[in-house]
């Protein structure tokens, strides 16, 4: 494929959009979460663990520590019990309590709205704070790149072998994308993800976008 100007990548970028909303709408957020709290913490959770399995033990966990009062309150031994089932428990009961120790001593037990701020909290990195101003918030400050949407902006040619990191793939998407459909990205290429262009043997085939993406049929 030639080398694509930044308009033809918007261009075409938009037309990909259209199919995506026609197809998933704004998308749904598959983990399950009562507020800004709950939400962030179930994003921590899923870190290299499927939504599924966060959702297994988020009822309980939230019955328990559902607001950041409680999470601080807790021992991180009582939190390791309820997410024993994840991966990587230890390490995120400590961050799950931290973070809500934070969200006390400096925000006043408010979660921050702003996608810096949410990332002074321990385990939450930009992608999670990414993830929490559009679902959350509704204010997107920015596209959240996990394994799904980093995948499928290679596989498309958004971002090219330079954008080597979700960092750089993220900063080649908010040039390609309006601000107003950055809400939409991450929830309409997960499913998509999972549904169609999957890590191994992507349904080429049964894509809808098939014929916008120069990688179709060569995965």
């Amino acid at each position: 494929m030639a080398r694509e100007s930044l308009a033809a990548k918007k261009e075409r970028a938009a037309a990909i959009e259209e199919r995506m909303f026609a197809h998933y709408g704004e998308g749904a957020c598959s983990l399950d979460y009562e507020d800004p709290f709950t939400l962030t913490c179930a994003v921590v959770l899923s870190a290299q663990c499927t939504d599924a399995a966060v959702n297994k033990v988020t009822p309980v966990l939230f019955d328990r520590f559902g607001t950041a009062q409680a999470m601080a309150s807790a021992r991180v031994e009582e939190v390791e019990e309820i997410i024993h089932p994840l991966g990587f428990y230890r390490n995120k009961a400590k961050n799950l309590v931290a973070l809500a120790r934070t969200v006390c001593s400096e925000f006043g037990g408010a979660m921050p709205r702003d996608v810096d701020e949410l990332q002074k909290l321990p385990g939450v990195g930009r992608k999670t704070a990414n993830c929490v101003m559009c679902e959350a918030y509704r204010d997107p400050q920015g596209i959240a790149v996990d394994t799904h949407v980093y995948r499928i902006a290679h596989r498309l040619k958004l971002a090219g072998p330079s954008a080597n990191t979700p960092e750089k793939t993220e900063a080649i998407l908010l040039k390609v994308y309006p601000r107003d459909q950055w809400l939409y990205i991450n929830h309409q290429w997960v499913h998509f993800g999972r549904d169609l262009c999957r890590a191994r043997s992507p349904l080429c085939g049964e894509c809808f976008i098939s014929d916008l993406c120069p990688s179709c049929g060569a995965c």
